[in-house]
């Protein structure tokens, strides 16, 4: 049975949808992450622990209902937001040890600023500490009174190195102990840094991403697709379509590999030799050429729009001549990206959408 359940979720801001209705399962020992912007982020935890009342839905924990319940369940789920506000005057000892009486608990404290890479720290103010020494202390915070679920409104934003280190080894350490962990976060690379399961929610809808280590999946240039379905039709005798594809499109991040829907991608760029995904705002860079990229991607509407371009076309809201020689695409999407246009594929894409 699932130690958090959030069923058909979802948030409007009058006539607007903020986020779509959505469902969840968060496990003992699950680290989940949500890639989200900020606002719906903050109003997902919000709702959860019922500061922000659901448009649709349910959320149980623990067969209760949390978001009318968060009183009552609060000592079983930490939370730590974004932006935390400190009693600047105690130091890391006194700040942990109210909240040590606060929880009637007998957690050692030492052993909790080790964790944190803080025991040095220990007899400094709050106020003298760097934001990502803060960051862990809240973290400390946090995990003082063993909850069951841990909540976090991006974890590692802004924080240094060594602190990023810190607090990924205490998610993993918590769920290795069966805590459920759940993120929010506005990057990719954030979630993916702490989790395989990570699912991407906006307007269009809530989907899980496929994250892979770079060691599970191989490089498919050296045995591609192609060659693939050419030996099925050899063997099933089911007719070779070059024309139509299934396709997720790998992009490295750190150690991890994301697979991508074609659909998902907004265009691509060659910048020096090296493909670049930009996908909802964020930019992946991947192993394939321009060309390879193209032939993958063709069948799902994407085209060749200049020498350092592929763009998806169901993105393109408009066409915009500059110049009688400059041209331009202009994508459907909150910075209204622009995209260059060759003038002569100008033609050919008049061909491609009927003008």
């Amino acid at each position: 049975m699932s130690l958090l359940s959030i069923r058909n979720l979802e948030k409007n801001k009058g006539n607007t949808i903020l986020f779509p209705e959505f469902s969840l399962e968060v496990n003992k020992g699950d680290i989940v992450a949500i890639k989200c912007n900020s606002e719906v982020g903050r109003q997902i935890i919000d709702m959860l622990i019922g500061q922000v009342s659901l448009s649709n839905g349910e959320v149980i924990f623990k067969d209760e209902s949390l978001n009318t319940n968060y009183k009552k369940l609060s000592r079983s789920i930490g939370i730590a937001l974004l932006d935390e506000s400190f009693y600047d005057r105690l130091n890391l000892d006194q700040y942990l040890k109210f909240f040590k009486r606060l929880y009637a608990v007998e957690t050692d404290i030492s052993s909790l600023l080790q964790q944190t890479g803080l025991i040095e720290k220990k007899k400094i103010q709050i106020k003298n500490l760097t934001f990502s020494e803060k960051k862990r202390l809240q973290v400390a915070r946090v995990i003082l009174p063993e909850p069951e679920l841990i909540i976090f409104e991006e974890p590692n934003q802004n924080v240094d190195i060594e602190s990023k280190i810190i607090i990924q080894q205490i998610v993993s350490n918590l769920s290795k102990q069966g805590k459920a962990i759940l993120i929010t976060t506005n990057y990719f690379e954030n979630a993916i840094s702490f989790t395989d399961i990570v699912y991407s929610l906006d307007k269009e809808g809530f989907k899980r991403i496929e994250v892979r280590d770079k060691d599970d999946v191989k490089e498919e240039t050296s045995n591609s697709d192609i060659d693939n379905l050419k030996k099925v039709e050899n063997k099933t005798n089911i007719p070779f379509n070059p024309q139509v594809r299934f396709e997720k499109i790998p992009a490295k991040v750190n150690e991890k590999i994301i697979l991508f829907d074609p659909t998902e991608i907004s265009y691509i760029e060659s910048n020096e030799g090296v493909c670049n995904l930009y996908v909802k705002g964020e930019m992946f860079s991947c192993s394939y050429t321009l060309k390879e990229l193209l032939d993958r991607l063709q069948a799902f509407g994407f085209f060749r729009c200049h020498r350092s371009y592929i763009v998806n076309l169901q993105k393109v809201r408009e066409v915009i001549t500059w110049t009688r020689n400059s041209y331009s695409l202009i994508l459907d999407d909150s910075k209204k990206t622009n995209i260059p246009l060759s003038k002569n594929k100008l033609s050919e894409l008049k061909d491609i959408i009927g003008i």
